[in-house]
């Protein structure tokens, strides 16, 4: 199976190594970050630096005059990845003989939910998500779909990954996250990732619900969560459980509406953008109502869509059977496997993880990640995919 590693352009710029190293591993293709949230990295191998702390989401290229005078534009990155990080980057690396593909980052925004609150997602409570556009907006929907459009058609790429193209929720990695005092579940989480901005007020009404019962619905069905009491249970019927079928089966049918609309939108756009034979994924969950950074989507919709998709694999490969029985002829299904091992990754049984994978009706494999694994996980993973 063809496989391919996610990189930082930071990995690369200034290390002359790196390519000819993440090219012996094995792999084919690199995804390498276009645009990217905030994040701190480690970078265990370049003779200039161990840390690199990107201090808010942005784009790793210049940004193009399209932007001019809109009030929701990307953020130019700063001394962690200047000027044209990613074309730089992605030169080197098919000098190496690697296949480029972009990485988009979108709906996972912290700064832009800090200087623009009206775009977050807003609970049933009235909190902000800041790290969360709400994908309901009509000018945070044209900014996700042209941010989706220029950061996905990067000179040298020949394909594109577009990540957290949905629903976001209040699950994230924050800075010294400490969301973890009751257990929500999976019914709790859906919850508490519906979203009352008013776009989301107007699209609830046009579904026929009131917007201020749905929320004091939401906040009666939690407070037994909140003092203890177990969540209704996992899966669709736990939620439908803890806010009644009716209300339930009606929020959904919103969301996935909307997620649907924003994700065809946005591959629309690449498409338009980009030159004949350019690949289009998008990191999905095969769950709907599922959020975050692998939105949920209905397999047979996102199939008919774009080009594949790349599938979380780190609970297992189950994930990958709603997707492959659609048996679209040409669809990418990527299994994407965690290889660094201090982050929970499993690189000493990618080999066997990678043939059920191919069992369940994966084409492709994704590793996560090249440039933050150690040396010692590299090799692991070089070892598997020679017996690939």
């Amino acid at each position: 199976m063809k496989a391919s590693a996610f990189v930082y352009p930071w990995d690369v710029n200034g290390d002359p190594e790196a390519p000819a190293r993440i090219a012996a591993l094995g792999v084919e293709q690199v995804t390498l970050a276009a645009a990217y949230h905030s994040t701190r990295a480690l970078t265990p191998r370049h003779p200039r630096h161990r840390i690199v702390t990107a201090e808010h989401a942005a784009v790793l290229y210049p940004a193009d005059d399209r932007w001019a005078g809109r009030e929701l534009r990307p953020y130019a990155a700063g001394a962690w990845a200047p000027g044209d990080a990613f074309g730089e980057a992605a030169t080197a690396l098919a000098g190496a003989g690697l296949e480029v593909h972009t990485w988009v980052v979108l709906a996972h925004n912290s700064r832009l939910g800090a200087e623009h609150p009206g775009t977050s997602v807003v609970n049933a409570y009235g909190d902000r998500y800041p790290w969360a556009p709400c994908i309901a907006q009509p000018a945070t929907r044209a900014y996700l779909v042209d941010l989706a459009a220029e950061a996905a058609v990067r000179p040298g790429a020949s394909g594109t990954e577009l990540e957290s193209l949905g629903w976001y929720g209040l699950e994230h990695l924050h800075a010294h996250d400490k969301t973890g005092g009751v257990a929500l579940g999976e019914a709790g989480q859906y919850l508490m990732a519906l979203c009352f901005c008013p776009s989301c007020r107007e699209g609830y009404g046009r579904h026929g619900l009131d917007a201020d019962e749905l929320a004091a619905a939401v906040r009666t069905a939690l407070e037994p969560v909140w003092q203890g009491a177990p969540s209704g249970g996992e899966g669709w019927a736990g939620i439908e459980k803890l806010l009644g079928e009716a209300l339930a089966n009606t929020t959904r049918a919103y969301r996935d509406e909307t997620a649907r609309a924003l994700q065809e939108q946005a591959v629309a756009a690449v498409r338009a953008a980009a030159p004949d034979g350019f690949q289009v994924l998008l990191h999905a969950d095969p769950v709907s109502y599922h959020v975050g950074a692998n939105p949920g989507v209905d397999p047979a919709h996102i199939l008919s869509v774009a080009d594949g998709v790349v599938v979380p694999c780190a609970g297992g490969p189950g994930t990958l059977t709603p997707f492959a029985r659609q048996g679209r002829e040409g669809a990418v299904v990527a299994a994407n496997f965690p290889v660094v091992s201090g982050m929970g990754g499993s690189p000493g049984t990618l080999a066997a993880d990678a043939a059920e994978a191919r069992r369940l009706g994966a084409t492709e494999l994704r590793l996560y990640h090249a440039g933050l694994a150690s040396d010692d996980d590299l090799e692991r993973v070089r070892s598997a995919l020679a017996g690939a």
